[in-house]
This record gives C-alpha cells, structure tokens and sequence, in this order.
C-alpha cells in the first residue's frame, strides 16, 4: 500500500509540474543587430531577449530570434525572411511576438515605402497563421542616435515609424514606442546604432513594463 501510494504521490508531483510548464508563456523577440546583441561581450547573457527573460521571471520563457544586419522588406539586402530565426518561430510557437524590424531598411539600398509597408502586413499575416494564434507587438526602431552604413533617424521617424502604426492599427496590434522611451539614453549605445550592456537592459525594462500593462487591461 506504501508503494502504491508513493507511485501516485510520484504521479501527482509529475502532472503538477507539467501543468506549471504549460503556463509558461513563451516570447519570441524578432529583429536584426539590435535584438541579437551585436557588440555586446556575451550575447547569450546580456542582449535585451535574455535580460527580458531575466524581468519577466517565473511565467515566461524568452527567446532570441533576432539576426544581425537583417531587414523586414523581402528585397532587402539580407531579408529576416530568408533566415533560420524566421523559421525557428514558427517552430518555437510562441504565445508572444514582438517584432523590432526596420533599422536596416532605412540603408539607401534598401528603403522603399511602399514595400516596407506591403512587407510589413505580410509578415504579421505569415506569423498569425502560427497555431495557436500569438499576440503581436510591433516595436517602434530605437532612435538612431548617429547616421552609419546609411542608417538614419529621419527616416525612421519620417516614414518607419507611421507606416508601423498605420499596420498596428490596421491590425488591431499593441505598439511599443521603444524610440521615444529610449531617446533620453543615447549615452548607451555605444556606436549610436546599437545598445551596450546597459541599454539593453533598458529596453528590456520598457518591454517588460509595457507587457505588465497591457496584460493587465
């Protein structure tokens, strides 16, 4: 009778545990450079997915799907589409995507409005058809605090960042505003491009804040 009821203790313990797994949520943290960690000592302790991961504690799960030097247009340069992260997210089935794309579409070789915009809508409708259906944020780009490899601000905030809201609205999508929240830290970025260690813990905290309270409306 001891070993009976010991096996069903053992039984009990087992389905409690896989229960408090499944309600995890799982996040997946898209975008280029800036998401990754580029520049960074240790991407895999310090980039703003894995400082997330860290806020966030117990309940979630954050995944790095960002990659270096990638764009959200299909005729970019190096297109996010054509990359294994694209399809590491679909693999990973993620409760909640957050997408940071654009910086790099702001490159002379790669800008174009009207396919930024087109590309955009196509990738929020790619990523719904994950099942079961995620929640989508969209990131307003991160200032660019200086002008390099073509990168600049003014498009970001001339075309980048409507185009963005018009999709979010569109869509019926929550935006993170990471470009105003993060203006008063250009001291952090290090190439005026990408976060140091210190900003990115501090998109992390504005990511964390606003998936606080947009989880509690």
């Amino acid at each position: 009778m001891k070993h009976a009821n010991g096996i069903i203790l053992a039984l009990s313990l087992l389905v409690l545990l896989f229960s408090s797994c499944s309600t995890e949520k799982k996040i997946a943290c898209v975008g280029d450079s800036i998401t990754e960690g580029y520049g960074l000592p240790c991407q895999s302790k310090t980039s703003y997915p894995v400082q997330l991961d860290s806020i966030l504690g117990k309940g979630y799960t954050v995944m790095n799907l960002g990659r270096s030097a990638t764009t959200l247009r299909k005729h970019g340069d190096f297109p996010y589409w054509t990359c294994k992260e694209f399809y590491d997210v679909f693999a990973y089935k993620p409760n909640i995507i957050i997408i940071q794309l654009g910086t790099n579409d702001t490159k002379t070789q790669n800008w174009d409005s009207t396919s930024f915009a087109r590309d955009y809508q196509a990738l929020v409708d790619t990523f719904e058809t994950i099942h079961p259906r995620p929640a989508i944020y969209l990131c307003l780009p991160v200032p660019a605090f200086k002008s390099k490899w073509t990168i600049n601000d003014s498009t970001l905030t001339k075309w980048i960042i409507p185009i963005i809201k018009n999709v979010a609205q569109k869509n019926h999508l929550h935006v993170m505003d990471l470009h105003d929240q993060m203006k008063p830290y250009g001291q952090y970025f290090f190439d005026g491009i990408h976060p140091d260690v210190e900003g990115a813990r501090i998109m992390a905290d504005v990511i964390a804040k606003d998936l606080e309270h947009n989880s509690n409306k």
